[in-house]
């Protein structure tokens, strides 16, 4: 179901991780970021839409993880947009075929893939998404993912935060190509803060919808875990240990996984030293 979090700016939670796809109002249509997961809620979304009289006249894709890759034939041929370095990821990805992704991601056989992926990168001093909507201002960065992106609906004061600023995810690394990734995540939130003043309404990848005042406390959360996991200390993070939400208590695996790689990058050199990150 659908439900509005903002003037022309509506969300659909899936039942998988908390999965939010974001449905923005525009003059001739909607534009639809990062749809998902499970095929019967893609149509009916699809449905929803129909219904209502709005056609997608975009898409976007925050980021190249197969769960924000998504689409159904239902939202017709519009154009589906992520940044160049997103679109190039996504393709390097599917390079050798839906089928293996689908194996190596463990991709549950209720998601429909045959759409999977189709993205065009935008060129990267496009600043905007180009539809005829509400101005929606595309903040790049390389956290969590390459060309990950978060996307700030100016006039509405959302931020749409892909897989950040989550209730109920910490913030996950990208541990496997970024040369620094606790860096480019704590850069990640300084941009995202430099546009919070904006913000009235947060709307992470996954989990609850943040109103005003949120944003702030969710990138001061986000940073702090951040510290905790430079300095291998214990993070006082509610969304890890005992005090996380039923059903979600594998995050906590994540974290020890985390600090188990950033661990064995130190030791390698693969990244800067304990020291030096904590000079920071």
């Amino acid at each position: 179901m659908l439900r509005q979090v903002a003037a022309g700016v509506l969300v659909h939670e899936s039942e998988f991780c908390q999965s939010n796809a974001v449905v923005v109002h525009g003059r001739a249509g909607v534009l639809l970021i990062d749809p998902g997961v499970h095929g019967d809620e893609l149509a009916c979304l699809a449905d929803d839409l129909s219904d209502s009289g709005q056609t997608v006249v975009a898409g976007f894709s925050t980021h190249p993880h197969w769960d924000h890759l998504l689409w159904h034939a239902g939202f017709g041929a519009a154009p589906r947009y992520g940044t160049a370095r997103c679109a190039a990821t996504a393709r390097d990805q599917l390079a050798g075929g839906v089928a293996q992704v689908a194996r190596a991601a463990g991709i549950p056989e209720q998601v429909p893939l045959d759409l999977l992926g189709e993205i065009s990168g935008l060129p990267a001093e496009m600043a905007q998404i180009p539809w005829d909507g509400p101005g929606v201002r595309v903040v790049e960065h390389q956290a969590h993912a390459p060309g990950h992106a978060a996307l700030l609906i100016e006039e509405r004061g959302v931020l749409v935060a892909g897989d950040m600023l989550s209730d109920v995810l910490i913030p996950m690394l990208d541990l496997t190509g970024a040369a620094d990734p606790v860096e480019d995540y704590l850069a990640a939130l300084r941009l995202l803060e430099g546009v919070a003043g904006d913000v009235d309404v947060v709307v992470p990848g996954h989990g609850s919808v943040g109103g005003a005042g949120q944003v702030h406390a969710r990138i001061d959360q986000d940073r702090a875990y951040v510290h905790a996991l430079r300095d291998a200390r214990v993070p006082s993070d509610p969304r890890v240990g005992p005090s996380a939400r039923d059903g979600w208590d594998w995050v906590a695996g994540v974290h020890e996984r985390q600090l188990q790689r950033l661990a064995e990058r130190s030791e390698s050199g693969g990244t800067r030293g304990v020291q030096q990150q904590r000079g920071r």
